[in-house]
């Protein structure tokens, strides 16, 4: 009997693992992403029911923690293309080491960007003589993603909304 689970773990394992890797991937960076937008999500419903002007510029800082899970889904994707039924058992713990990491920093960085918009929002509620919302974004593809979700032109124009891109900044200089 001991042979014969051997023998399957040496023709599936390598799938096995190989499709657990593209799990944790998108369930951890998806969970971080879910409890991140949902504190923010909190946050942004306080201020909208007070101020239902400003649900714009909310809805762009709470949408800032979910692109962790979008990043989560796309290597998931990545890890599945790879599989193939005949793959060795060596290879599937490539893709789960592969994995592993995107899936335990998705979830703590979504949950760090959570934080971060939060903060955002609680000066957009306190803040009156303050009309600008300042996105620091060291990730660029984020800020052409939000762009073309949502139609902000009339904010970038007028100044509403300004846009600072910098690989230097990360979300941990904000605490």
């Amino acid at each position: 009997k001991m042979e014969n689970i051997m023998t399957i773990f040496e023709q599936n394992g390598g799938v096995v693992f190989g499709i657990l890797g593209a799990a944790l991937a998108v369930l951890l960076s998806g969970i971080g992403s879910a409890r991140g937008v949902g504190l923010a999500g909190e946050a942004a419903a306080g201020l909208v029911i007070d101020e239902p002007e400003k649900f714009g510029k909310a809805m762009v800082l709470q949408l800032l923690p979910g692109t962790q899970g979008l990043y989560g889904f796309v290597i998931g994707l990545f890890i599945m293309f790879r599989i193939s039924p005949d793959m060795k058992v060596i290879e599937g713990l490539y893709l789960l080491m592969a994995g592993l990491p995107v899936g335990f920093v998705g979830l703590r960085s979504a949950l760090y960007q959570g934080r971060v918009a939060v903060a955002g929002i609680n000066i957009l509620a306190k803040n009156e003589t303050h009309q600008k919302i300042v996105v620091v974004e060291p990730e660029i593809e984020i800020i052409y993603l939000v762009l073309n979700v949502i139609d902000l032109s009339s904010e970038l124009t007028s100044g509403q909304i300004i846009l600072f891109y910098s690989k230097f900044a990360t979300y941990t200089h904000f605490y």
